[in-house]
């Protein structure tokens, strides 16, 4: 079944939000509670839900640890997914500190860049390595997801080098939207479009 981007963002916000009850020690969950987090309608949540084949109880709502392991099948959590980081500046070091990837089956393999002062460098037991190592660790270790978190005069450059090392997955950071072949997937992460977009709603 192929999920639309908005489905796939609001299972995993759901996910968020089972972790944090689970964390509280609280059994069930009603779908207006959700939707009152995350200011949308109950009948969305109910929909998104009716995906995983999971049924609340009438009255209770849904059962929490029962709920998050549907999500967590439903999106393939439970596969592990290995990814490289190009750019260990500050953006770059902050997703290898993020231990929250590895609840959705997502592991952070190593970092590259190439300023000699940061490589050999271990960011949260990852090691820094020169970008010119990353071809040969990608086919050795058969990663193809990339993050791409280096500044916009280098981006395209590096992305033709990752589509050459044989990256089919790039999860792009970088401030401009990268050219590649079409069978090379990628999401251009907008973090100020995104944040002017909740301004901008808020605001009217």
């Amino acid at each position: 079944m192929k999920l639309s981007d908005k489905v796939i963002n609001r299972l995993t916000l759901y996910h968020n939000i089972l972790i944090g009850y689970i964390e509280k020690g609280v059994s069930y969950i009603s779908s207006p509670k959700i939707a009152a987090l995350l200011d949308i309608d109950a009948s969305q949540v109910r929909k998104d839900l009716k995906l995983l084949n999971n049924d609340g109880i009438c009255k209770v709502g849904y059962p929490v640890e029962e709920l998050k392991k549907s999500i967590e099948k439903f999106m393939g959590f439970v596969k592990t997914k290995e990814a490289f980081i190009v750019g260990a500046g500050n953006l770059g070091m902050a997703l290898a500190k993020y231990d929250n990837f590895e609840l959705y089956g997502f592991t952070i393999k190593a970092l590259f860049d190439n300023d000699p002062l940061k490589v050999g460098v271990s960011i949260n037991n990852k090691q820094v390595f020169h970008i010119s190592n990353l071809d040969d660790m990608a086919k050795h270790s058969n990663v193809q997801i990339a993050i791409l978190t280096v500044p916009r005069q280098a981006a395209q450059k590096i992305a033709d080098f990752l589509v050459n090392a044989g990256i089919k997955y790039i999860w792009n950071f970088s401030p401009c939207v990268i050219e590649v072949p079409p069978a090379i997937r990628v999401w251009n992460e907008n973090l100020i479009g995104n944040f002017l977009q909740f301004t901008i709603n808020h605001e009217q």
